[in-house]
C-alpha cells in the first residue's frame, strides 16, 4: 500500500496559499481571446522546449518554435520528439476541454507512446517495461538509480492510482499532484520517456482538480532554469529496495510547488504587456469574422462581406491580422480560399 511520507511546512502551507490568491486573481478577470490564444501558444512552445531540453534535447527555443510552425516531414531523431511532445499536448488539451478524460494507467500509456512514436521500438512504446534499467546522473553519466523490478511495476502503478482516487477530496490538489509526479519517477515504468510522461501526465491531473496548465501555463519552464535542482528533487538515488521507505516527499512538493508560483508570476507579468498592447486589440469587424467561424466552422471572403461594407482589400487587411496574430489559417487558392482557426 503506498503512504507517502511528507509534513506541511510552513513553507508548503505558504505556497498554497500564494497559488491560490493568484489563480483566484486571474480568474477574476477578463482577456481578450487574441491574448489568451497568443499566450496559449507562447505556453506550448515554451513546455515543449524546456521538457525535451531537460531531458537532453539540443535544440534552443528558436529552432523548437520554427519546427512547430513548419512542421517538416523529413526529420532527425530532435525535431521528432520535439513535434511529438507538441501532439501530446494538443490531444491532452482536446480531451480535458472535453472531459473525455479518465486518468488511470490507458491514460499514461497512450502519453508515452505519443511521445516516444517513432524514436523507440514499438514493443517499448505504450507498454510498461517488460526488462530492468538503470538511471545515470546526468553530469557524471554514473548510475545513480536502481528503479524497481519490472515485475511489481503494474503493482506499484496500481497503488499509486488508488491513492490519487482516494485522496482527490481529502488531499489538497497540489499535493496529490506532486506526490504523483515524483512517485511516477520513482516507478520509472517504462524504457524511456518516464520524465516527459509523468510531467504530462502532472498536467492532466492538476487540470482535473482545477488548475489547467495547459492553457498558458508551463511549469516545465521552472524545472528547465535549473535541471541539475529539477533531478535532484524529483529522484532519488541508491537502490529503490533500500530506500522506498525512507523516501519523505516534504522537499519535491515545496519546490514543485515554487515552481507553480514561479510561473503564475511569469503569466500575470505576459498579460500585464498583453494587454496594454494597443496592436492586439480585436476590432468590431474582427470579432465578427472570429463569431462566424465558430457558429459555421470557416469562412470566405463572400462570407465576410455579407457581414460587413468594408471594401474588398480592407477585408483582406481584416484576415491578415487574424493570421499574423495567429488566430486563423488561410486555406485552399483563388475563388476556393476559406479561413479556418488555427
Amino acid at each position: 500500500m503506498f503512504n507517502p511520507i511528507y509534513t506541511i511546512s510552513p513553507k508548503l502551507l505558504a505556497n498554497i496559499k500564494q497559488i491560490a490568491g493568484a489563480v483566484a486573481s486571474l480568474n477574476a478577470r477578463n482577456f481578450s481571446n487574441v491574448v489568451l490564444i497568443k499566450l496559449e501558444k507562447k505556453a506550448r512552445e515554451i513546455s515543449v522546449f524546456s521538457s525535451t531540453s531537460i531531458e537532453g534535447n539540443p535544440l534552443p527555443l528558436t529552432d523548437v518554435k520554427r519546427i512547430l510552425k513548419n512542421k517538416p516531414t523529413h526529420i532527425r531523431d530532435s525535431e521528432k520528439e520535439v513535434l511529438n511532445y507538441n501532439n501530446a499536448l494538443i490531444d491532452l488539451r482536446k480531451l480535458i476541454k472535453n472531459k473525455k478524460q479518465i486518468f488511470d494507467l490507458a491514460l499514461i500509456l497512450k502519453i508515452q507512446k505519443s511521445i516516444s512514436s517513432g524514436l523507440l521500438e514499438k514493443y517499448c512504446c505504450g507498454h510498461l517495461r517488460q526488462e530492468s534499467v538503470f538511471v545515470n546522473n546526468p553530469k557524471t553519466r554514473q548510475v545513480s538509480y536502481l528503479p524497481p523490478k519490472q515485475k511489481e511495476v503494474p503493482k506499484l502503478l496500481g497503488e499509486l492510482f488508488d491513492y490519487v482516487k482516494k485522496n482527490r477530496n481529502i488531499v489538497d490538489p497540489l499535493i496529490l499532484a506532486g506526490i504523483f509526479h515524483k512517485q511516477f519517477v520513482i516507478i520509472h515504468p517504462f524504457i524511456d520517456g518516464n520524465g516527459r510522461t509523468a510531467r504530462l501526465a502532472t498536467k492532466v491531473l492538476l487540470a482535473e482538480m482545477g488548475l489547467n496548465t495547459f492553457n498558458i501555463f508551463s511549469f516545465e519552464n521552472y524545472y528547465n532554469q535549473n535541471i541539475s535542482k529539477y533531478f535532484q528533487e524529483v529522484g532519488v538515488f541508491g537502490d529503490y529496495y533500500e530506500t522506498k521507505n525512507k523516501i519523505d516527499f516534504t522537499s519535491w512538493l515545496e519546490y514543485f510547488t515554487d515552481g507553480i508560483i514561479d510561473e503564475l508570476l511569469r503569466v500575470k507579468k505576459e498579460l500585464s504587456l498583453e494587454v496594454v498592447s494597443p496592436d492586439k486589440e480585436l476590432k468590431t469587424y474582427h470579432q465578427k469574422i472570429i463569431k462566424y467561424i465558430k457558429k459555421n466552422g470557416y469562412i470566405a471572403d463572400r462570407d465576410y462581406a455579407k457581414l460587413t461594407t468594408r471594401a474588398k482589400p480592407t477585408r483582406n487587411l481584416d484576415f491578415r491580422k487574424l493570421i499574423e496574430l495567429d488566430i486563423i489559417k488561410k486555406l485552399g487558392k483563388g475563388k476556393a480560399t476559406y479561413y479556418k482557426f488555427k
